[in-house]
C-alpha cells in the first residue's frame, strides 16, 4: 500500500488533481475504488451476522441495494455533469454559504472514518498483541502518509490492490468451513431457529430503521466524489450498477462466513461478536492461508479508512475552513491540514465509541435526516426551494434527532435507550424536516402561481 502510495505522484498546483484525480477515472478504476472504499466495515458485517443470523443481510446489505439503484439511475449522471469536486460545493452553487457550511460540517461527522480505524486497532491488536488505541494510532500514521503526496490519485490506486484483496481473502475460508464443518445442515442444526429467518427477532420498526440508513448511500461523498472524477458521462451509472454485482457477491461471501461462525462459537457465550470473522479463520485455517485471510480483512478495512479519511479531511479543508474565510479552496493545504484534523478526530470516537455498529446507527439516525432533502433536491431544479427553509430543516431535523437522541441514553432501561413515544430519533426529525420542506416548497409554488397571475 505505501509503495504504490508514495510512488504515485499528484500535482501541488492543481486541486483538480488533488481531489478527483483530474478527472480521469476509468470504468475499471470505478468499479474497484467504489466496491473497496464503500464496504469498509467488515468487522461490523460479522457482528450483524453473529447477532441477527441472515437478517443482518436484511439491515447492512439490501436497503443499500435498492438506494444504489436509485442513485445509478436518478443521481450519478446529474453529479458528473456538474464539474464540481464534493456535495458542498454543490450545496453552496444552489443554496449558499450558509446551507453549504452547514451541510459540510455534517458531511464532517457522516464521512468519519472512526468505525474502521477501530476495526483496523482490533487486528492489529489480534496480531501483534499490541494496545487497541496505539494499534489506531500506528494505523493513521500508514492511512494518511501517502495522502499528503499523491491525493485522490493514490488513494485510487491503493483501492484497486486492495479489491483484489479483499475477494482473495474471503475467497480462501469458505472452502475450508465447507470441508471442516459442513454444509447446511450444519449451520441448521447449530443456529437458532431466528438467525435463518428476515426479522432474527428484531422488531419491524428496527429493521425499517435500518432499511431507511440505506439512504446513506444519496448522501455519501465516496460516491459522489468518484462520480465528480469519472473520465466521461457514461461511467457512473455503468460502474455503480457493476460495483453492485461485486456488492452482492461479497455479501453472500461474508454472509455465510459470519454464519458459520456463529454455528462454530454456538456454545462459546463469551466470544465477542465484533471478533467473529477473525475468531473464526483463527480456529480453522491453516498458517499461509490464515494470513491470506486476514490480509483480505485488512485490505477491506484500510480502503475505506484512508478513502473516508482524505473525504473528511478535504470537508474540513475546503468545504468548511475555506468557505468560512470566503476563500476559494483552491489552496490544497488546507486539505493537506485536514488530513490531521479528520485523524485525530475519528481516533477521538473511535476510543469513545467502540462498537462498530453503534457509530454507524449514531451517525446515520443523526446525519442522514438533515442531509437527504437538501443535498438530493440540489440536483434536480423543480425540488429546488429558497434557502432559508433548506438552512431550517437541516437545522431542526438535525437537533430534533439529537434532542431526542439524548433523551434515550438518559432515560434507557439497561442497556438499550429509552423511545420517546416508542420511535427511533431518526423519525422526527425526519417529519421535522419534511414539513418545514414541504412549507418551503408550497410557497415557491404560490409565489410563482401569483407573479404568473
Amino acid at each position: 500500500m505505501l509503495l504504490i502510495g508514495m510512488r504515485t505522484k499528484s500535482s501541488e498546483d492543481s486541486v483538480k488533481d488533488y481531489l478527483v484525480a483530474g478527472r480521469t477515472l476509468t470504468l475499471p478504476a470505478f468499479v474497484a475504488t467504489l466496491v473497496s472504499t464503500f464496504y469498509g466495515g467488515i468487522l461490523g458485517v460479522g457482528e450483524f451476522t453473529f447477532n441477527y443470523g441472515i437478517s443482518g443481510w436484511f439491515m447492512y446489505a439490501f436497503p443499500y441495494y435498492f438506494f444504489i439503484l436509485i442513485f445509478a439511475f436518478f443521481l450519478a449522471g446529474r453529479i458528473r455533469k456538474t464539474h464540481l469536486y464534493t456535495i458542498p460545493d454543490k450545496l453552496y452553487k444552489v443554496y449558499g454559504k450558509k446551507v453549504s457550511i452547514l451541510g459540510g460540517i455534517l458531511i464532517f461527522f457522516l464521512a468519519t472514518p472512526a468505525p474502521f480505524l477501530f476495526m483496523m486497532g482490533i487486528l492489529i491488536n489480534m496480531i501483534f498483541g499490541i494496545g487497541i488505541s496505539l494499534s489506531m494510532l500506528i494505523v493513521l500514521v500508514f492511512s494518511t502518509i501517502f495522502l499528503f503526496k499523491g491525493g485522490f490519485r493514490a488513494d485510487v490506486r491503493v483501492n484497486i490492490l486492495e479489491f483484489f484483496l479483499m475477494f482473495i481473502g474471503f475467497g480462501v475460508i469458505l472452502p475450508f468451513c465447507f470441508n471442516i464443518l459442513g454444509g447446511f445442515e450444519y449451520l441448521e442444526s447449530r443456529l437458532p431457529q431466528q438467525f435463518l429467518t428476515v426479522s432474527g427477532g428484531s422488531s419491524f420498526q428496527y429493521l425499517f430503521v435500518w432499511f431507511f440508513l440505506g439512504s446513506w448511500v444519496l448522501i455519501d461523498p465516496a460516491f459522489h466524489q468518484r462520480c465528480y472524477a469519472a473520465k466521461n458521462k457514461k461511467t457512473p451509472r455503468r460502474g455503480i450498477i457493476i460495483s453492485l454485482i461485486f456488492w452482492i457477491i461479497f455479501d453472500f461471501m461474508t454472509t455465510m462466513a459470519g454464519l458459520y461462525s456463529k454455528a462454530y462459537f454456538s456454545k462459546e457465550n463469551l466470544l465477542e461478536p465484533l471478533y467473529a470473522f477473525p475468531a473464526l479463520g483463527d480456529k480453522l485455517l491453516p498458517p499461509l492461508v490464515k494470513g491470506i485471510f486476514f490480509l483480505g480483512m485488512i485490505a477491506t478495512i484500510m480502503s475505506s479508512l484512508h478513502s473516508y479519511i482524505f473525504i473528511s479531511s478535504n470537508t474540513f479543508g475546503r468545504d468548511i475552513f475555506a468557505r468560512f474565510k470566503n476563500e476559494s479552496g483552491e489552496n490544497v493545504l488546507y486539505n493537506r491540514t485536514g488530513l490531521v484534523i479528520s485523524a485525530l478526530f475519528s481516533f477521538a470516537i473511535a476510543y469513545l465509541i467502540p462498537s462498530v455498529i453503534t457509530i454507524w446507527y449514531t451517525i446515520g439516525t443523526l446525519i442522514i435526516p438533515a442531509l437527504l432533502i437538501a443535498v438530493v433536491s440540489s440536483y434536480f431544479e423543480k425540488l429546488q426551494i429558497h434557502s432559508k427553509y433548506i438552512f431550517l430543516a437541516m437545522l431542526l431535523s438535525f437537533s430534533t434527532s439529537f434532542v431526542l437522541f439524548l433523551f434515550g441514553l438518559y432515560y434507557k432501561t439497561g442497556s438499550q435507550p429509552a423511545l420517546f413515544l416508542g420511535l427511533e430519533p431518526i423519525y422526527p426529525g425526519l417529519v421535522i424536516g419534511l414539513l418545514i420542506y414541504l412549507f418551503g416548497y408550497s410557497r415557491r409554488k404560490f409565489l410563482k402561481v401569483e407573479s404568473e397571475f
